[in-house]
C-alpha cells in the first residue's frame, strides 16, 4: 500500500487558496478539506430559515450570516463556513476581514448524509470554544427532524427535539420562534421504499 504525505497549511495559506479556489473548503489544524456541495433541499432550509431571521430582526439588533461567511476558531485552528449564523450586535472580524467573524451566538447547521456525524460531534465540539456561542439547531433535511442544543452552564449544554410538523422551534437565547411547516417548507424528503413497491416523495408547504 503506497502512502502518501499528509500535506499541512498554514492558516495564511489557506485563506489565500480560498480566495482563488473554485469550491469552499474547510481549515482543520493544518488541513484543508473541501466542503461537500449543497443540495436542493439543504438550501430551502437554509434560506427559509434565514429569511424568516432576517424579517423577525429587522427592528432588532441581530444579525443573519449565510454560508458564504468564514467562521474562524483560533483555540481550534479551525476556519468553517456554518450554514447560518445569528450574531447579537456588531460583528468582530478577524484581523480587519470583512468575510470572517469570530463572534456568533447561535450557528445553525443543515446535516448532509456525508457530514452529519462530524457535525454533531467534532465540529459542534469546536464550536464549543467560542465564548460567544450559546445555542447550536441541527437541522435534518431526508425528514422533519430538528435538534435544538442551547447553553445552561459551564460545560452544561440541554438537548431538545422536533420531529412533529404542527411544532414550533422556538429559540432560546434570542426572541425567534418559526414552525417547522416554515422551516421544511417546500422541501421534498426521498421516499421510503418497502420491498417490492415504492412510495411517492413527500412534499411540505
Amino acid at each position: 500500500m503506497q502512502i502518501t504525505k499528509q500535506r499541512y497549511y498554514t492558516p495564511e495559506e489557506y485563506l489565500e487558496l480560498e480566495e482563488v479556489a473554485d469550491y469552499k473548503s474547510e481549515y482543520i489544524d493544518g488541513q484543508i478539506i473541501p466542503m461537500a456541495g449543497g443540495t436542493i433541499n439543504h438550501n430551502r432550509i437554509s434560506l427559509n430559515l434565514s429569511a424568516a431571521l432576517n424579517f423577525a430582526f429587522r427592528q432588532q439588533d441581530y444579525e443573519v450570516f449565510m454560508g458564504d461567511v468564514r467562521l474562524w476558531i483560533p483555540q481550534k485552528l479551525t476556519y468553517t463556513y456554518p450554514d447560518v449564523m445569528i450574531l447579537a450586535g456588531e460583528p468582530e472580524f478577524f484581523n480587519n476581514r470583512k468575510d470572517v467573524i469570530l463572534n456568533p451566538q447561535i450557528i445553525v447547521e443543515v446535516l448532509s448524509k456525508s457530514t452529519k456525524g462530524y457535525d454533531r460531534e467534532d465540529k459542534f465540539q469546536a464550536y464549543r470554544a467560542i465564548s460567544t456561542f450559546q445555542e447550536y439547531l441541527l437541522i435534518d433535511q431526508t425528514r422533519i427532524h430538528v435538534d435544538q442544543f442551547s447553553k445552561t452552564g459551564k460545560k452544561q449544554w440541554a438537548l431538545r427535539e422536533y420531529d412533529e410538523e404542527d411544532e414550533a422551534i422556538a429559540l432560546v437565547t434570542v426572541p425567534f420562534e418559526i414552525s417547522l411547516q416554515d422551516l421544511y417548507n417546500k422541501v421534498n424528503f426521498e421516499p421510503v421504499e418497502s420491498e417490492g413497491e415504492s412510495a411517492d416523495v413527500e412534499q411540505l408547504g
